[in-house]
């Protein structure tokens, strides 16, 4: 076995760290193997990065032999003992599971329990849409943010090479092997101003201004809007946009712009307990029994849940689920459901704050 340490001088990341942990208690992982199942493959290689004395640290433990792999699990639980935060990319799929099969191989008493783990590719790939990517996989969230690499391999292609190694040992094999591993790892550590946008959807946003905008559409048509400018809790590493649900978001940095439609016209609030309501079909209106049994009764039916209700002329904003009560319809079977702009809504920023949230939780829900 071979341990190779490695200092990043002048390795800064972009991503307030200290917010999942203290820097010192952070153990970034990656592994590389000669297939997916522990049974059927070797372990050759485990890669670590992690904070020490001001500066970054790569720590990779290398087989020489396949008869190593024991002595690079016995040292790498040994080390990772004294962190607390185990950080990976995909690693709930593979890293994990295949090391503690490898443990279970050799009857090796390690686990993961005691760790708080951080998954990156779990927190950024249900925002590919945000990314406008196809994929997340870690390569191409690099090439996304403009990271460049050295190594040129990926894990499939490695295979062959480590297994050739074995056989014949030489300098520049190994220093391949142990790139691709090493760029996986600085990889790891520069994209994770991602993350900002695991912050957008699971993070507080703060309203700073919120207007309504009138506007002509496509068609010719007046239109109204909300518009909300948003802090956001992290910078965004690149601007991004959306539209989904007839809402519009744009971030750039720290600042986010929702643009939400506003809906002035009349729609209906249907009351739950029709049994005890009257419809009036001449006042297009329903009212309770014990108001509305003052009504002729030629001029009254028993309401169903379909005419039990009330309208209303007033401004609306959207929501997919209850928000904000009372909620309104335009009609009994629509699915659209909306809630009343109020004058005490108008003046609370608070409320417009957690409005962002939910529409943006909404509109990544549509895909």
């Amino acid at each position: 076995m071979r341990t190779i340490n490695q200092t990043l001088d002048h390795f800064t990341i972009q991503y307030p760290l200290e917010r999942i942990a203290p820097l010192d208690r952070l153990l970034f992982l990656d592994i590389e193997t000669t297939g997916f199942t522990a049974k059927n493959s070797s372990l050759y290689l485990i890669g670590t990065a992690y904070f020490h004395s001001g500066c970054w640290h790569i720590k990779q433990w290398f087989a020489e032999r396949y008869a190593d792999e024991q002595a690079l699990l016995q040292d790498f639980f040994s080390f990772a003992a004294d962190y607390t935060h185990l950080v990976h990319f995909n690693g709930n799929n593979f890293d994990l599971p295949y090391l503690l099969q490898k443990c279970e191989m050799y009857r090796l008493p390690y686990h993961f329990d005691d760790f708080v783990g951080i998954d990156i590719y779990k927190r950024i790939s249900p925002y590919k849409f945000f990314l406008h990517t196809s994929n997340c996989k870690q390569k191409t969230l690099e090439e996304l943010i403009g990271i460049d690499r050295e190594d040129v391999y990926n894990g499939g292609d490695l295979i062959g090479l480590y297994h050739e190694y074995v056989q014949k040992p030489n300098e520049e094999t190994r220093r391949i092997l142990l790139l691709h591993n090493s760029d996986d790892m600085k990889g790891m550590l520069q994209i994770l101003p991602l993350l900002a946008f695991y912050d957008l959807f699971n993070s507080p946003l703060k309203a700073k201004k919120v207007q309504s905008n009138s506007y002509v559409d496509y068609h010719g048509h007046d239109r109204k809007e909300l518009l909300m400018k948003l802090e956001l809790p992290t910078p965004l590493p690149l601007s991004a946009s959306n539209l989904s649900n007839g809402c519009y978001f744009s971030g750039e940095e720290d600042v986010g712009i929702l643009k939400v439609p506003v809906y002035e016209e009349e729609m209906k609030y249907f009351y739950s307990n029709y049994k005890d309501y009257y419809y009036l079909p001449e006042e297009d209106t329903a009212l309770h029994k014990s108001v509305a049994s003052f009504v002729d009764k030629d001029h009254r039916v028993q309401a169903s849940a379909a005419t039990c209700y009330t309208r209303k002329y007033s401004t609306y904003l959207p929501q997919w689920d209850i928000f904000a009560e009372p909620f309104f319809k335009r009609s009994y079977k629509s699915k659209e459901l909306f809630f009343e702009l109020t004058d005490d809504m108008k003046k609370d920023r608070a409320f417009f704050s957690h409005y962002a949230q939910y529409l943006l939780g909404k509109m990544i829900k549509t895909y």
